[in-house]
């Protein structure tokens, strides 16, 4: 199959209206700075209405693209029963399959390789973990774990996976640990095979400790930096404690061997001789703690000592916040929401789910000001393409993982590529002050966005050499009273956007749909279609007409949010 970004790119190039002439519709502007939200309420539980508004924005905010449905179900159930759903156990996913080479001897087309030796071939577990990954968020159902899974990526983060066995055992570990103790996700990650990989710690032992891991263990993933307090000070920890706690974690090596033999692999072996034994003194910022030669127990009591610092609760609360809420945190959002957040992961012995569980249930999450305020992620951005509109990937397996394998590929063109972040602290859209989420938007990925969503509109979108998008009658048929053209576009709008449009842009979407025409000529030419469905001529001209439709509403700078 062609390159798909390619294909589309080409497609959405060479679509024409009706008329022969290019469809136009105003294109996004890139986002300007402007002042931060200023988000109030706190902590306290939401008790304010409960209606389609709101369930949409929890479900936005903590799955992929929910549907009309899923929402409606939310709606009716109500926000706890809605939030418990959300942490409810996911069925185990089928394993990822070789599913584009046929020369591997030990694992044929269609059959997983997840516990299969390793061939010479290093390419297809790559690509099928990439596939298998894009395909769980399309069908994560009502499900928080792999909205958390990104999380986790982003906040542990690594790359360069030598193969896909690599990656599919840190994914496992993230998602099997998705909201569970955070502490001992730490505890983890550090002797993961992947990680151990990414920031050298398997060459880190007693002759050459190896300073990268312990680092960023407690700049990016546990305490954070603090202000500057002085030469090698930073308020949080202290140069001396980076090259302690390295010491500590000398002796962990990647066991390469067990990923090259059928079955279950072992995170990494510890290798006494390489590890270093003698005592380990901390600073003052660890109340001077001293670790003593604990052989391959070590990283559990450095990890122990960090969690006892305060601190590192409120790090995890500020990370969190500005996943699921917005990227702003001031003086008001410190006291009233990450205090009594960072709190909530104390009490609980820093389990993350009564964390999120806060959080989500908060007045402060559902501000009129909160809903709509965030640049959607790539990978958001493409399912709510996908997912809102119930596009059907009617093919066999092997055609599905090429279409999630595509997936991937715009998204990584998008600029968020998953098992690749661009450094270390992950997506610059997660902490680059004071840009943030702007960081999606940019003269080269909005052309990109822009194509993806015209391509979907108008059924464009080339694959497997068949033009392939929504279908928007299918969409629209499920609409009570969609023969009133205000009606059909409320109800488009209310799945699509985050937020009520103006008078005036309703108008202009409908001029979109019937151009200078009254309301009853569109309300007789979709009866007519109902009443004859078979009809091609008056099908034809009615998904004409929502094709545009649709593209109008994408092109909207409201698509861009949620």
């Amino acid at each position: 199959m062609e390159d798909f970004l390619e294909l589309l790119t080409k497609s959405t190039a060479d679509q024409t209206s009706v008329s022969g002439s290019r469809t136009t519709s105003p294109m996004v502007d890139v986002p300007v700075m402007a002042p931060p939200l200023m988000i109030k309420g706190g902590l306290d539980p939401y008790t304010g209405e409960w209606n389609h508004h709101t369930a949409k924005h929890l479900l936005q905010r903590s799955m992929f693209g929910p549907n009309s449905a899923q929402i409606e179900e939310a709606v009716q159930d109500g926000m706890e029963v809605t939030i418990s759903r959300l942490f409810s156990p996911s069925p185990e996913p089928d394993l990822p399959i070789n599913y584009n080479f046929n020369g591997d001897p030990f694992v044929p087309l269609g059959e997983p390789w997840v516990y299969e030796p390793i061939s010479q071939n290093q390419g297809f577990s790559q690509r099928s973990i990439r596939a298998w990954q894009f395909g769980l968020v399309l069908n994560e159902g009502v499900s928080l774990r792999e909205k958390m899974v990104l999380f986790w990526h982003n906040h542990f983060v690594t790359s360069d996976g030598p193969h896909g066995k690599f990656i599919y055992q840190y994914i496992q570990l993230l998602r099997d640990n998705a909201f569970g103790n955070f502490r001992d996700l730490v505890k983890h990650v550090t002797v993961n095979s992947l990680m151990l990989r990414y920031l050298n710690g398997d060459e880190n032992n007693k002759n050459a400790p190896n300073e990268n891991y312990a680092r960023e263990l407690l700049e990016l993933f546990t305490i954070g930096k603090g202000e500057q307090a002085g030469p090698g000070d930073y308020t949080n920890y202290t140069e001396e404690d980076i090259k302690e706690i390295a010491r500590a974690l000398t002796g962990w090596t990647v066991n390469y061997p067990a990923f090259n033999v059928a079955g279950p692999h072992p995170d990494a072996n510890f290798r006494t001789t390489r590890h270093d034994t003698g005592t380990k003194q901390l600073s003052h910022r660890f109340g001077n703690a001293v670790i003593q030669n604990e052989g391959a127990e070590e990283y559990k009591t450095v990890v122990d000592i960090i969690f006892a610092q305060d601190e590192v609760s409120r790090f995890m609360a500020r990370k969190l916040y500005r996943w699921f809420v917005y990227y702003h945190i001031d003086e008001d959002i410190e006291a009233n929401v990450i205090e009594p957040l960072a709190a909530v992961l104390r009490d609980n012995d820093y389990e993350i789910r009564p964390a999120i569980e806060a959080l989500l249930s908060s007045e402060h999450f559902y501000q009129e000001n909160a809903i709509g305020c965030m640049i959607k992620s790539p990978i958001d951005f493409s399912a709510s393409l996908l997912k809102p509109f119930e596009v059907e990937l009617p093919f066999t397996i092997i055609q599905q993982y090429t279409t999630w394998y595509s997936f991937f590929a715009v998204n990584a063109a998008f600029q968020q590529e998953m098992f690749s972040p661009p450094s270390v602290a992950g997506w610059k859209a997660y902490y680059q002050d004071p840009i943030y989420f702007r960081n999606w938007i940019n003269s080269v990925t909005l052309p990109l966005r822009r194509a993806l969503s015209d391509g979907m509109a108008l059924g464009l979108v080339n694959i497997f050499d068949q033009p392939w998008g929504i279908d928007t009658l299918k969409i629209v048929d499920k609409i009570p009273s969609a023969e009133d053209p205000n009606v059909l576009i409320q109800a488009l709008v209310d799945l699509a956007l985050p937020w009520p449009l103006t008078q005036n842009q309703l108008d202009a979407l409908k001029e979109v749909l019937i151009p200078g025409l009254p309301d009853f000529e569109w309300t007789i030419e979709y009866g007519g279609y109902k009443l004859d469905p078979t009809n091609e001529l008056l099908k034809t001209a009615v998904t004409t007409r929502l094709k545009l439709l649709f593209r109008a509403i994408f092109s909207l700078p409201e698509f861009q949010l949620h």
